[in-house]
């Protein structure tokens, strides 16, 4: 086996992250809901206003993970990163990818000397909420999320 790197994405690995993405999505029964295209994830990530940052655990020519995380703000504590999304491929789960990415974020975060990591899991994925408490991570039960999704946004009457 090829050895693992850990490093920022490039353009040329747009078609792999769009084919994690979806392996997640299959793996959490919502492949149906997944409608970011390539070109999106491009301009999106690696446009004149990058509004997402990726990093990729590479084995040979390989992605077998990613790590989707942008900036935000809390009006309690300052800059905090969010974790959009941290995928490993199926066949390279429990093989140490998951750790190395979030370890590499964790020295992000320290980096950029944001206030707060957080993120979601789902709470069926006892797997992921295990990996997390590896690290020490706090997993609230108390906040629930809120959105809107894009027919929503387009539907409201703002007059």
């Amino acid at each position: 086996m090829s050895e693992l790197i850990i490093r920022p994405a490039r353009k040329e690995d747009i078609r792999g992250m769009l084919k994690l993405i979806k392996e997640l999505a299959e793996f959490e029964h919502g492949l149906n809901q997944v409608t970011v295209t390539e070109d999106e994830l491009l301009k999106d990530g690696f446009g004149a206003n990058p509004i997402y940052q990726c990093i990729v655990a590479e084995a040979g020519t390989q992605l077998s993970g990613i790590a989707v995380y942008f900036y935000s703000y809390s009006t309690w504590n300052g800059k905090c990163l969010y974790l959009e999304d941290l995928i490993v491929s199926k066949d390279s789960r429990f093989g140490g990818v998951g750790s190395k990415l979030m370890t590499e974020l964790i020295r992000i975060a320290q980096k950029e000397k944001v206030k707060r990591m957080s993120w979601q899991v789902l709470d069926w994925n006892l797997d992921a909420q295990d990996f997390y408490r590896k690290f020490e991570a706090q997993l609230d039960s108390e906040w629930l999320n809120g959105r809107l999704d894009e027919d929503q946004i387009n539907n409201f009457k703002t007059e």
